[in-house]
């Protein structure tokens, strides 16, 4: 049939195509003939011949696998802005079937990871360094807060400018009148040297019975002294608690000794939902328990523990129990163990069986420590227990008698010294390299007991020092190296110990001194600026005193 409608197409073209009929009465010789005639015929015809692609159908249709993208896809394509009315919803042309709806774009995908998303890529942020500064700032943000409340409504009765000390330019008081600390008396006062204005307060039992979580229980209060309306924690131990102290890095663990020889360790950044909470005149304290404490210690050892000013963390003794609260983070562990009477003294003075009362690490070299006794005499030892010279730091009088160490305060300016505070009210200067001290002054007292003595944390040539008939001394070895320059008596107020606190790393000769009376209050007085200011080539001048009294 094809071949029929080729033969009167070329016969009707070219007039050479001849039909059928007569094509199969031809020769065999006339065969080959028709079938060149053939393939020229297809040759022609195959140009004329295209396919037909007018109508087309997909044979796969692979929808979105992300939920996003398949809403995307079904009612809009205007980003993340979308419209939907129950109105011609098939209508396909159009995203909003009734009258225009304003619409705001806002970006709040957090990390944008797809195209969809609108702005660019958050920086990585420092998290340690922002918590630092939200830390700082709010504690700003704090001070400001209560200033101007306390300028408002003042919630304590602030200390009138007219009884100050005289040598103070201002004070102020911290805010002791809380309900938990009434008839306590404040034994310890303790200033951070990481964060000069954080302050620790021990206060004892309590005279009456209060609430009945606190019933024989003692409390230390941590202090902020730029807000002085109300302590920032409060901390409380079964124990008496004899001395304490903040971590020599930081400022969010605290130790403290007891009186029963247990070593006590709280950390401050736990949380508040451990602890128990007493709510005091519709305001909700929370008392924090010890972190860990080591319990029990053997009987035979307690006395060289018992009435340390700063705690021998290094120097543990055996225990018999230690407990950990639970969720608790921070754990002390078992070092070493020191017996310091055969360790420390010489037979003969082993035999009058010195107490010791008093430790202090060396701030340049913390392996080496000092102990002072009831003798008169300050042991020189190392952790180790290697071989130190000298081993006793004795007075000009080179023979024991029953007086006691009640302080020692080493020098914070780098050289290797050390103050020395006795209850017959000598004071003494002693250098780590030598037996016998450099000076000592006998009569600056009046024979009353020295309580506290420290170091001006701004100028290397002034000590103060603190007896037991509330008198405070202020000694300026530039001035007068003989006697005090300046003493300030506290005659309403029965002062019970003292610390200072300044900030050595500036030059604006700010410098502090914190009183503790038997009222349980606790004053903070700005000393004058002729103590507190540094001289000119101060070390100096010193170092030249020193060399002379050798």
């Amino acid at each position: 049939m094809w071949i029929r409608k080729c033969n009167k197409y070329n016969l009707a073209s070219k007039g050479k195509c001849e039909n059928s009929s007569y094509t199969q009465k031809k020769p065999q010789k006339n065969r080959k003939h028709w079938k060149s005639n053939s393939i020229l015929c297809y040759f022609k015809l195959l140009p004329l011949i295209d396919l037909d692609f007018s109508v087309s159908f997909s044979l796969l249709d692979l929808p979105p696998v992300n939920e996003y993208d398949m809403y995307i896809r079904n009612y809009g394509k205007m980003n993340t802005k979308q419209a939907y009315v129950q109105c011609n919803e098939d209508n396909l042309d159009r995203d909003i079937q009734t009258e225009e709806v304003e619409t705001l774009e806002k970006w709040t995908q957090h990390p944008g990871e797809s195209a969809l998303v609108s702005g660019a890529q958050l920086p990585k942020i420092d998290s340690l360094r922002l918590a630092n500064f939200l830390r700082s700032a709010g504690q700003v943000i704090a001070v400001l807060l209560e200033e101007d409340q306390a300028a408002a409504q003042p919630r304590w009765k602030q200390r009138s400018q007219q009884t100050n000390l005289s040598i103070s330019d201002s004070c102020f008081q911290l805010n002791t009148n809380q309900p938990f600390l009434h008839d306590r008396k404040i034994s310890c006062l303790y200033v951070s040297q990481v964060q000069r204005q954080a302050l620790l307060s021990v206060h004892g039992l309590p005279e009456k019975a209060g609430v009945a979580i606190l019933n024989r229980k003692s409390i230390i209060c941590v202090w902020n002294i730029w807000q002085p309306s109300s302590p920032q924690k409060v901390l409380i131990c079964d124990s008496q608690v004899l001395c304490c102290c903040f971590s020599p890095s930081k400022t969010t663990l605290v130790f403290a000794g007891t009186v029963d020889g247990s070593l006590l360790v709280w950390d401050l950044r736990e949380d508040t939902r451990m602890h128990p909470h007493v709510t005091f005149s519709e305001t909700d304290w929370t008392f924090r328990v010890p972190t860990f404490s080591t319990g029990w210690y053997k009987c035979t050892l307690i006395t060289h523990f018992v009435d340390s000013e700063t705690i021998p963390l290094q120097i543990l003794l055996t225990l018999f129990l230690s407990s950990l609260i639970p969720g608790g983070k921070v754990k002390l562990v078992h070092s070493s163990t020191m017996e310091l009477n055969n360790s420390l003294f010489p037979k003969d003075v082993c035999l009058r069986m010195p107490q010791t009362l008093r430790v202090k690490f060396l701030p340049s070299d913390p392996n080496h420590f000092i102990v002072g006794t009831n003798v008169g005499l300050v042991g020189h030892g190392t952790r180790h227990d290697l071989k130190v010279l000298p081993k006793l730091f004795r007075p000009q009088e080179n023979r024991m008698r029953s007086i006691s160490i009640n302080a020692i305060d080493f020098f914070p300016f780098g050289k290797s010294l050390f103050l020395v505070g006795c209850s017959d009210g000598s004071i003494r200067l002693h250098q780590m390299t030598s037996e016998y001290p450099l000076m000592q002054w006998n009569d600056s007292t009046n024979g009353q007991p020295v309580i506290a003595l420290q170091w001006a944390l701004t100028r290397p040539a002034v000590f103060f020092v603190l007896d037991a008939s509330s008198n405070i001394y202020i000694w300026d070895l530039l001035e007068n190296d003989l006697f005090p320059v300046a003493k300030q008596t506290i005659p309403s107020e029965n002062v019970i110990t003292m610390a200072l606190l300044g900030e050595p790393e500036k030059t604006n000769g700010l410098l502090g001194i914190v009183l503790a009376n038997n009222c349980g209050e606790i004053d903070i007085h700005y000393i004058k600026k002729k103590w507190a200011l540094p001289q000119p080539e101060e070390s100096e001048k010193l170092n030249l005193i020193l060399l002379r009294s050798c």
